[in-house]
């Protein structure tokens, strides 16, 4: 990493201590992020983006083992469908029982959201120095999902107190998908197969019975 990217995620990693809000690459797209861990920066996530505190948003998470030091209750009862699908580009919606990080669950307290980019470069510095962060893609509700940081809206960029700049990614987000019922429920067919990932989880099943 150069001196220059070097410093950039050294302010990206502050303004997120501090609890504030960043625009920084995932594996997808552009994401509107602060640190997972306070109530008060998530509500002004949702605010910066115009986007109902009632809508669940996922926590993010620099590996699969902080995501289950930060959901404990994971390891047994998703830790299978987690490991088979994490790192890459999908949205997991599992259950929650313990009502863990209430502030991002919206009105489905008992479940969470979880992501695990597969990421690389400054990106994955800034995870792994912050941890886990709340994101949504940098758009305002009903936008486009920005693909380079020249595409997220001045009123997104106004809202923020640093910014990182990945270059172009795929501009698709990713493929959200319900764990928490008796059967799986593709809320959303986005950067990868659905219907992959499902096969994938249900061969791990069928090899590692419960």
């Amino acid at each position: 990493m150069s001196e220059s990217e070097s410093e950039n995620v050294g302010r990206v990693v502050a303004a997120l201590r501090a609890g504030e809000l960043v625009v920084m690459p995932t594996d997808t797209v552009y994401g509107l992020a602060a640190t997972a861990y306070s109530e008060e920066a998530a509500s002004r996530l949702y605010r910066l983006k115009g986007r109902g505190e009632i809508r669940p948003t996922a926590i993010v998470s620099a590996s699969v083992d902080l995501l289950f030091e930060c959901v404990p209750e994971l390891r047994s009862l998703a830790g299978g469908i987690v490991r088979t699908l994490l790192p890459g580009p999908y949205t997991l919606v599992l259950p929650n029982p313990a009502r863990r990080f209430g502030w991002l669950n919206g009105n489905r307290p008992d479940t969470i959201g979880v992501r695990v980019p597969l990421v690389s470069g400054p990106s994955r510095d800034v995870l792994e120095q912050v941890g886990a962060l709340v994101a949504t893609s940098a758009n305002l509700v009903g936008g486009a999902d920005p693909r380079r940081l020249a595409d997220v809206p001045e009123g997104i960029l106004a809202g923020v107190t640093a910014t990182l700049d990945g270059g172009e990614l795929p501009g698709i987000p990713s493929t959200v998908i319900d764990f928490s019922g008796v059967e799986p429920v593709v809320l959303r067919d986005g950067a990868a197969n659905a219907a992959e990932a499902l096969a994938r989880v249900a061969a791990h099943r069928i090899l590692t019975p419960q």
